[in-house]
């Protein structure tokens, strides 16, 4: 008996995709999802192209299974306190996928206040460990709502450190300096543009080049073969995200369809 096509993917499943290429090929590292989305997507990256990623239960415990998002998991595979996080932090061993109030076209991310440092119109969350990861380990960003509010010329205040501001820190800051991609409502970005410019290198299906110029707030760079959209996902991994990884469809309240 034919099995039957698998209903059309919904943006928010073409962002789970997106997210979860950014781990492929990457090994035995921890996965460090933050957002609904990266969450699904690190857990599909485990159970598909990525077996030997690390997964945590967001405590402190390395998990062995793949449990949905939102369920506990069943299976510990080890201890990973918070003092034993920051030093594979500091090893390069993770790849963490952070938000961002602000990013601009050299990937320097804000997420601690909006307006001038000294008198800012918005506190945030602070700069946390964003220095330490972007320094450290590779970085991705993840952007449920591409608009000029987040893609900024430049940003209120530097948190996670972007290709420039580590190019004019100097050798400590670029050694182990490594933005890989951000992935928003829209497309996927990477900073394979002149210097490290932030540059378009696919559409989400829908989505339109003039459009998410319009949403950026500075210019950005295009393959000069044109983009693509981002690949469609396989019926399996469409299998995963709805019955496996995220039944209660919580990618549709990040990503509205």
């Amino acid at each position: 008996m034919t099995r039957p096509a698998p209903a059309t993917a919904t943006r928010a499943e073409y962002c789970v995709i997106a997210c979860a290429e950014a781990w492929r090929g990457d090994g035995e590292i921890l996965a460090s999802p933050m957002g609904t989305v990266p969450s699904i997507a690190a857990r599909l990256a485990r159970l598909t192209f990525s077996p030997d990623l690390l997964l945590t239960d967001g405590e402190a415990l390395l998990i062995g299974d793949v449990p949905a998002v939102g369920a506990a998991s069943a299976v510990t595979e080890g201890w990973l306190p918070y003092r034993k996080h920051l030093t594979m932090v500091m090893g390069g061993k993770r790849h963490v996928m952070m938000g961002a109030s602000q990013i601009d076209g050299f990937g320097n991310q804000n997420i601690s206040c909006i307006g001038d440092w000294s008198r800012p119109r918005r506190q945030l969350l602070g700069v946390r460990g964003a220095p330490v990861n972007t320094l450290n380990n590779p970085v991705s960003y993840w952007v449920p709502r591409h608009s000029t509010r987040v893609f900024v010329e430049k940003v209120d205040m530097i948190s996670g450190v972007g290709y420039d501001s580590a190019a004019a820190a100097g050798p400590s800051a670029t050694r182990f300096h490594d933005l890989r991609r951000v992935v928003s409502d829209l497309g996927v970005l990477d900073f394979g543009g002149p210097d490290h410019a932030m540059r378009l290198v696919s559409l989400h299906p829908g989505a339109t080049l003039d459009q998410v110029r319009e949403a950026t707030g500075f210019p950005l760079s295009v393959p000069d073969a044109g983009v693509p959209y981002t690949r469609e996902p396989t019926a399996e991994e469409l299998r995963l995200i709805r019955d496996v990884v995220d039944p209660r469809g919580l990618r549709d309240r990040e990503v509205r369809p």
